[in-house]
This record gives structure tokens, C-alpha cells and sequence, in this order.
């Protein structure tokens, strides 16, 4: 590789994390502020809106990304290939488009009941819901490395959780029942769980298939049938709690529109770049990018909503972040003993 190419590789590589780092950092800013914190002493109550508008925009842009990436329509990928494949293609993605559908606003209702650095720490736990899926639903074995790592990420969010300051903050949606709050959490946690372990089966079809998904198709796809879903439900069960109610809120507080656009945005071109990095780069730079992206995430809350944590808190979120740094670390040691 020459030098030129090396060089624009390297300012390829920064753009993509400098444009993750943007864009997901303001949409977890904005996401606790939706969620958290009130607007003239009232707080935003709908959930399922803020997840139609974000799959809303996340498919327009996935579909505008396949477009001008690979240049194919991504519906394509149910009647170009064998009807076999096309059918459990299909049947994979109403799948994903459900436990995502359900996960997203269990975890928003966890909010009521946990703060929103728990939530942040317990989300970058993905390992764990994972594995227990793959246990469960697949019987894979897994190296003793990945229990250890587990094992260290359960610990520290215990330890967050239990050890928490006393100190009230100001301005809370939280109401102290941690044990419910939790527990809807896990049950996200594990949706999300399931939703990526369907993920990596569809993956797998690729293999027969000769329009074969790729990440934007999937952004596409998956987002499009999760925002049909949930407006459907919205419209038929949830009129009077989500639609009317979202109306009279913006029409009383309109800057909640505003933040919800935005985080919507943010959200969706923050995707772009995962997956840029994705096909140019590997897994393993990804990983880091998002662990301290997330790491950058917790400390920009601390600061500019004035959470307070204890030294146990702390040191439970050392214990995740350094169980999700030596799972990466083992891959790396792993992936260049391969090459050597």
C-alpha cells in the first residue's frame, strides 16, 4: 500500500470516528434531555413517538445510503433471491422489527424508576443479553474468556446500581423503585439480545444468497417495518397517550419537537459511520470507537446534568468498561496471531 493511500485511509478513519463521536454524542445529550428532563416543569410521556421518528428518518437514510453505495433498491433482497431464502429473509426481519419494537420503549419507561447513567452503563452491556440468547435459543458455547468478561460487566452494574449516591438531584424523573426500573431494563436488554442474535442468523444467509443484505439495507429495512409497527399500534391502542397527547405537548412546549427531530437526525447519520467503519475498517476498531464513545457519553452527562456518583459507582463503571476493553483486547491478540 503506498503512502498516499495509507494517508487517505488514516483521514478516512478520523473523519468516521470524529463524525461518530459528533453525532452520537449529541444524540445521547438529547435522548436524557427527551427523556429525563422537564420542559417548563413538564415531562415528555410518549415514548413510541420518539421511536416512529427516529426509525422514520434512520430509514430514509438507510435507504438513501444503499442507493448511492451500492446502487440497488434494498427490498430487492426478498425477490432476487431464491424464494426459500427471500421467505426466511422476510420472516428474520419482522422478527428483529418486533423485539426492536418492544425494546426501545421498555428501556425509555426504565427511566421513570432508574437514572440515566444506569440506563447508558446497562445498554453497553450487550455481551450479556448475547450470550444468554445464543445459550438459550442456539446452544453455543462460548470461550472462558467471554464469562469472564460478563461476569466482570454483571458485578459492575450491580455495583452502580446498589451503591447509589443519596444525594436527590434536582430536576429527577426517577422515583426510586430501582428493582422495577431494573427489571424493565433486563427485559430490553434482552429484546436487544434477541435483535442481535437474529441479526447475525440473517447475516448468515448471505452466503446462498446472491442479492446479499448489507448493513444499509438492513438500516433501511429493519427501521421502515419498526416505524409501521409501532405508528400502527400508536394509532389503534395508543392514540389518546401518545398521538394526542404528543400534540398538546408540543403545542404547549415546542422545543420538545425541535430535540426530537435532532436526536432523530443525529441518530441516523451516527449509523452511517458505524457502518463505514464496518466494510473499510474492521469489528475491533468499531468496538473501541463505541466503547469510548460511550465512556465520553457518561462523563457529558455527569457534567451537564449534574449527576453525582459515589467511588463504588465509579469503580463499577471501571469494572464494565474494562470487561468491554478486554474482550476487545483478546480479539485483537487473537486476530494477529491469525495473520502472523
Amino acid at each position: 500500500m503506498s503512502k498516499e493511500s495509507k494517508r487517505g485511509r488514516v483521514l478516512t478513519l478520523v473523519f468516521c470516528v470524529l463524525g461518530l463521536y459528533g453525532s452520537f454524542l449529541t444524540w445521547s445529550v438529547l435522548q436524557e434531555r427527551i427523556n429525563t428532563k422537564p420542559y417548563d416543569g413538564e415531562y415528555f410521556k410518549a415514548p413510541l413517538i420518539i421511536n416512529i421518528t427516529q426509525a422514520f428518518f434512520a430509514s430514509i437514510v438507510g435507504l438513501l445510503y444503499s442507493l448511492i453505495s451500492t446502487k440497488s433498491n434494498p427490498f430487492s433482497i426478498f425477490t432476487e433471491n431464491e424464494s426459500s431464502i427471500g421467505r426466511k429473509l422476510l420472516t428474520s426481519f419482522i422478527l428483529i422489527s418486533l423485539t426492536s419494537s418492544l425494546s426501545s420503549p421498555l428501556g425509555y419507561m426504565s427511566l421513570k424508576h432508574v437514572d440515566y447513567l444506569a440506563y447508558l452503563l446497562a445498554k453497553s452491556c450487550k455481551l450479556i443479553p448475547v450470550m444468554l440468547v445464543h445459550l438459550i435459543f442456539y446452544n453455543t458455547k462460548f470461550p472462558l474468556f467471554k464469562y469472564i468478561v460478563a461476569s466482570s460487566i454483571t458485578f459492575g452494574v450491580i455495583l452502580f446500581t446498589v451503591f447509589h449516591s443519596s444525594k436527590k438531584e434536582k430536576d429527577t424523573l426517577n422515583d426510586g423503585q430501582t428493582i422495577l426500573g431494573m427489571s424493565q431494563l433486563l427485559g430490553s436488554m434482552l429484546l436487544d439480545g434477541l435483535t442481535n442474535s437474529t441479526q447475525d442468523q440473517i447475516f448468515k444467509l448471505n452466503k446462498n444468497a446472491v442479492n446479499k443484505v448489507t448493513g444499509a439495507k438492513l438500516m433501511c429495512i429493519l427501521n421502515l417495518l419498526v416505524c409501521i409497527l409501532t405508528l400502527l399500534y400508536s394509532l389503534i391502542w395508543k392514540y389518546d397517550t401518545e398521538i394526542d397527547y404528543t400534540i398538546k405537548f408540543i403545542h404547549k412546549h415546542p422545543h420538545v419537537l425541535v430535540n426530537i427531530l435532532e436526536f432523530s437526525i443525529f441518530g441516523a447519520v451516527g449509523q452511517i459511520f458505524i457502518f463505514i467503519i464496518l466494510e473499510k475498517f474492521d469489528s475491533l476498531i468499531l468496538v473501541t470507537a463505541t466503547v469510548t464513545r460511550k465512556m465520553i457519553s457518561m462523563i457529558l452527562s455527569v457534567v451537564l446534568f449534574g449527576h453525582y456518583l459515589t467511588s463504588l459507582q465509579w469503580c463499577g463503571v471501571g469494572l464494565v468498561f474494562g470487561g468491554i476493553g478486554y474482550e476487545a483486547l483478546v480479539k485483537l491478540t487473537s486476530t494477529k496471531k491469525k495473520v502472523d
